[in-house]
């Protein structure tokens, strides 16, 4: 499985500035004014947990990415073997691999990775089988059926109302510290004509 591709920021950048109005893709504001889900981003590291119906592999962002120690023994604690994907998709063909996508976190992943947990664990995001993304219910229920956790969904609205939501901050879910920022996609996903998601984000720290 290849690794999860690059999720643009709603808008171009001078440098480090924002450029608001300006849209990074054409798509972003071709549809900036429909229904979007927004998921709270989560400040960690980038993990793939990829199964090819005989063996359970972690990787990073890419391949060769290096993965904090401890998050690997807490993976290797969630996934000892292949059962619960097994369990997880039993419908699956033989020739689909499957890719959990989602984020390390917690203590000593990221400045202030404490603040969401005292140790080290897995967020899933995205569940991508042979070449099909999952339905965020079917997300949903791969998370539930896998006893893990999936990044919250905090609400729906254009972008625009996606983006007055971060320039006014607000607390993640984790605790009384404020939110890294959220991811912003389609309600009914949406690709751009060279293939690729069609997913944005924007941070809070963009405004500070």
């Amino acid at each position: 499985m290849r690794k999860y591709h690059k999720i643009q920021t709603v808008f171009k950048r001078d440098g480090k500035r924002l450029l608001e109005g300006q849209y990074s893709l054409p798509e972003f504001e071709y549809l900036a004014g429909n229904q979007w889900t927004f998921t709270e981003k989560v400040d960690g590291t980038n993990i793939r947990i990829l199964w090819d119906h005989s063996t359970v592999r972690f990787a990073g962002k890419t391949d060769n990415a290096q993965i904090y120690a401890g998050l690997v023994n807490r993976l290797r604690e969630r996934f000892p073997d292949d059962s619960m994907f097994v369990s997880a998709f039993p419908d699956c063909d033989s020739d689909s691999g499957v890719c959990l996508y989602g984020e390390g976190y917690g203590a000593k992943i990221q400045k202030g990775g404490g603040k969401y947990r005292a140790d080290q664990d897995f967020m899933l995001f995205d569940v991508k089988v042979g070449d099909w993304w999952l339905h965020r219910k079917d997300v949903e229920d791969v998370a539930a059926k896998m006893s893990l956790e999936v990044v919250p969904v905090i609400g729906q609205g254009t972008l625009a109302e996606c983006v007055e939501l971060v320039r006014g901050g607000f607390l993640s879910r984790w605790g009384d510290f404020e939110a890294e920022g959220v991811v912003a996609r389609p309600t009914t996903e949406l690709c751009t004509r060279s293939g690729q998601r069609i997913i944005a984000k924007i941070k809070c720290r963009d405004f500070r």
